[in-house]
Parts: structure tokens; sequence; C-alpha cells
């Protein structure tokens, strides 16, 4: 893809696309696989650094099993790889972008580049969030919850699907004003209403933290919280540009 503004320039064969993004899609599963070689020496560290929330509430004398015959090997290499992609991220949306930038408009490329990289900063605050507020809360919560005469010993495997799940949710939660911004860019919808959706927007932020927090208030809030103020942050943002698009067309009318 080579050209700068699909208005003007002169559009390249489908065949040369197809080209391209196999190139780029080479570059991208190089980048994670070269990560994950560096990575998967330090596997079992990367692994005990994971489960060290867990393993810091658990009973005196225990300690976590693996119930499957491979696990023991197999899950610290998968946590490696995922390790690997989360690293490779950037890298991975620099090919993206390069792969898409030329087909779009100037103001597109201004407006979705530096909407790319805070989709992705976000996204690592919400698992870091996850790792370092929400894990010590939680599963100091579930260790202690368990019945009388049952010793907590969680399969790694199945601890890992979990705390990646918990990720993802978190890192997803937390992309709100990523939300918001393409909502008012797009005309789907305006600030001002977006503003009196606010009520409704603070009651599902309590409902998604019910849902992926323990049935405590704290840990709760401490979800929605940050969720309700990424609203926010989204809402600011949103009203800026779509006052700096105003100033820009009224220059535009002018001239």
């Amino acid at each position: 893809m080579k050209k700068n503004n699909p208005n003007d320039a002169p559009e390249l064969p489908f065949l040369s696309h197809l080209i391209e993004l196999r190139d780029r899609l080479l570059r991208a599963v190089i980048c994670v696989l070269l990560v994950f070689m560096a990575l998967a020496y330090y596997a079992n560290d990367i692994y005990a650094l994971l489960a060290g929330p867990l393993m810091k509430h658990m009973p005196a004398n225990s300690s976590m099993i693996a119930i499957e015959v491979a696990s023991p090997f197999f899950t610290p290499f998968k946590l490696a790889l995922v390790v690997s992609i989360f690293i490779s991220i950037p890298y991975l949306l620099y090919q993206f972008w390069a792969f898409v930038a030329p087909g779009l408009y100037q103001h597109e490329r201004r407006f979705i580049l530096p909407l790319l990289f805070a989709s992705t900063l976000l996204f690592f605050l919400g698992v870091a969030f996850a790792y370092f507020v929400v894990f010590p809360l939680m599963f100091k919560f579930l260790t202690a919850a368990a019945p009388a005469g049952v010793t907590v010993m969680t399969d790694i495997s199945h601890y890992l699907d979990f705390v990646l799940t918990l990720f993802f949710a978190f890192g997803i939660c937390f992309e709100v004003p990523i939300f918001t911004i393409v909502l008012v860019w797009t005309g789907i919808v305006t600030p001002q209403a977006l503003a009196e959706q606010r009520p409704y927007v603070i009651v599902g932020a309590f409902i998604i933290g019910m849902v992926l927090t323990p049935p405590d208030v704290i840990s709760q809030t401490l979800l929605a919280v940050p969720m309700w103020l990424l609203f926010e942050a989204g809402l600011l943002c949103s009203r800026l540009i779509v006052r700096g698009d105003a100033d820009q067309s009224k220059e535009l009318t002018r001239s």
C-alpha cells in the first residue's frame, strides 16, 4: 500500500495488498517468536511471579498443584507465549498501522494514531491494576472463604486461565475512554447525550465491578470508580474533539 491519500493516489492491485498483508503478518509472528524464545528460559520464574498474589494468601504448608500430566511443563510456556504477545503489542500495532495508514485520509491518520497508542497504554494499565490492586484483595477473600475441612490447593493450569481472563476483562474495561471517543467521533452519539447517560454509566460500572471482583464493597468500588473516572476523561476528550472540529469548520468557512 503506497498511496498517501485515498482520493487522488492510484489504487494498487488487490494482489499487492495481499502480499503486503502476508509480509506484515510474518513480521508480527517472527517478533512474537523471538520474544518468546528470549522468555522461554525464564518461563517458570514468570509463572512464579504471576502466582505471587495467590501464594501470598495460601494457607501454611499449602501449595499449588498440577492435575494434568503435562501441565507442569506446558503451563509456564503458555504463560511465556502470552507475555510475549503482550510485549510485542507495540510492534504488532505498528505493523497494523503501517498497513492501513496509507489508505486513510490525513485527518483520520492524525486521529487514529494517538488513539492506538492510548488504547494500548490503557489496556496495560488495566492489567497492572488487576495484578497489583484487585488480585491481592480477591485472593485474600477467596482463600479465607474456604469452608472448614477444605484445603485450598489451586491447579496451576486453572489459575493461569483464571487470571488471563481477568487481565483481558480489566484491560477491556479500561478502554472506556476509547469507546467514548470513537462513539462521538463517528457521530453515533454526542457528548451531551453521553453526559445525560452518566447515572446509567455509573450503575453499569458498579455492576461490572460486582461481576469481576469479590463480593465486597471495597473491591467493587476499586473497579467501578476508575471506570467512571475514565468515562469522564473520555467525555472530556470528546468535547475537546468536537470543539476543535467546529473551530476548524469555521476557519474553512471564513477562508
